[in-house]
């Protein structure tokens, strides 16, 4: 596929801009990553070609592609549109590859269930700080399945050694620190030889919206799947269809820019908001409801217009991936505000809870980490500072949201957004109304 090379590139430190007046504006956001990778991964193991309108060009895709590329998919862009077409890969070749999963959560918990139906060595490795993300419950479901895998402390780097089949059946996994786990498994299970029956036995199973997407997924290309008990999911065995799937706006990453009508002042429109969605970004509505935005649909659109800044005390279990944008709102609440049932972001991108904590106090602010989440107190007054991105996309733009209140807000490394939302800058100048 001949898109822009993702490959991580030197920090650019980025002084986020400050809101001078009220805003007003319509942001066009590209589309959802995790709609993308899992259509993806089911086109490259569907029966006939598929393609993919308005597939997210950023470096999460980009690693999912080039991963599946290396397993034999043939991916083209289609010159002209935005369009992307699929070939699947013939699994009968015996292969030995290198899959490089950057920092992408969905190429290290989709890929391995993937590559295991192909026979070969596979080793998986990742950026620097990927070795900080969870993969206990890969490794061990991996093993579950009968795959022999070389692993270290359950972490990337590992190597699996597949022989192009697997039986599958029933197996219970622990995912209590992604549901990415769940869903890697049944994006891949339609092709194993007895589809698969899957129980999470854990005390938590966080973002479940996410499950429901790869549920979706699955039955709109023609798999029987079905919920028969809590955190139990039967996946039949059978053909995947390939087919033509347009990928909807992503929704986690309208919430800084619904956040900057809130913060700004003004009125933010949201181009082409699906009227139904297994997105977790939906939540956002309610959620900044409840913060004091008045929101409402006009037409195809999301329009969000300003009001005064709530506190609140939620349970995020649910959507973690909006924490930050949570958070960076409840610096100019009139409340206090708690958010719970999150400690499983600590193993995100990066610990977002201590994260969070660390930029909020060193620009003036009063934060402290909770067991299972955050408790954010407003102060009068915040101070310019640097906000560290972690190299972490969410955290890049949470910062760019504190910017427009706060003046000499510096974020350490803008390029982070690249996972998600490349053209970030481009969208959030256009919306202040500066010219570059």
């Amino acid at each position: 596929m001949k898109n822009k090379d993702y490959s991580p590139v030197e920090g650019r430190s980025w002084l986020a801009p400050t809101a001078v007046n009220g805003i007003s504006g319509t942001v066009r956001l590209p589309g959802s990553k995790s709609l993308s990778n899992r259509e993806l991964v089911l086109s490259a193991l569907a029966t006939s070609e598929s393609e993919l309108p308005d597939l997210l060009d950023s470096r999460d895709t980009f690693l999912m592609i080039r991963a599946l590329e290396t397993l034999g998919t043939q991916i083209t862009q289609q010159k002209g549109i935005a369009a992307t077409s699929i070939i699947p890969a013939t699994t009968d070749i015996a292969l030995s590859a290198e899959i490089d999963c950057g920092l992408a959560g969905t190429v290290m918990r989709f890929m391995p269930p993937v590559a295991s139906l192909f026979k070969g060595d596979f080793t998986f490795v990742g950026d620097e700080l990927a070795s900080k993300r969870p993969m206990a419950a890969t490794i061990a479901s991996l093993r579950g399945l009968g795959i022999e895998v070389d692993d270290g402390d359950g972490h990337l780097p590992f190597t699996i050694h597949a022989t192009g089949e697997v039986e599958g059946g029933y197996l219970e996994i622990d995912a209590s620190e992604s549901s990415q786990f769940v869903s890697g498994l049944l994006l891949a299970a339609p092709r194993f030889k007895n589809g698969l029956t899957l129980k999470h036995f854990g005390h938590n199973l966080p973002s479940l919206p996410h499950i429901e997407m790869t549920l979706a997924c699955l039955r709109n290309r023609g798999v029987i799947v079905s919920n028969p008990e809590e955190n139990t999911w039967v996946v039949e065995p059978g053909p995947i269809q390939g087919k033509k799937v347009a990928i909807e706006p992503d929704l986690s990453n309208a919430g800084p820019f619904m956040a900057a009508a809130m913060v700004a002042g003004g009125t933010v429109k949201i181009s082409d908001w699906p009227t139904e969605t297994t997105q977790v970004g939906q939540q956002f509505i309610d959620i900044l409801t409840a913060m004091g935005a008045h929101i409402a649909h006009d037409g195809m659109d999301l329009v969000v217009r300003s009001g005064e800044i709530h506190g609140l005390d939620i349970d995020m279990r649910s959507c973690g991936e909006l924490v930050t944008v949570v958070a960076a709102l409840a610096l100019f609440a009139d409340t206090p505000t708690t958010i719970t049932g999150i400690s499983h972001i600590r193993g995100h991108e990066s610990n977002r809870l201590s994260a969070l904590v660390q930029n909020i106090q060193s620009i003036g602010g009063n934060a402290k980490e909770l067991e299972d989440g955050l408790a954010i107190f407003p102060v009068e007054q915040l101070k310019s500072g640097q906000w560290d991105d972690f190299q972490d996309h969410r955290m890049a733009t949470a910062g760019a949201i504190v910017g427009l209140n706060v003046s000499g807000i510096t974020i350490t490394d803008i390029n982070s957004v690249n996972k998600t939302m490349p053209n970030f800058v481009e969208l959030w100048d256009s919306l202040l109304g500066i010219s570059n």
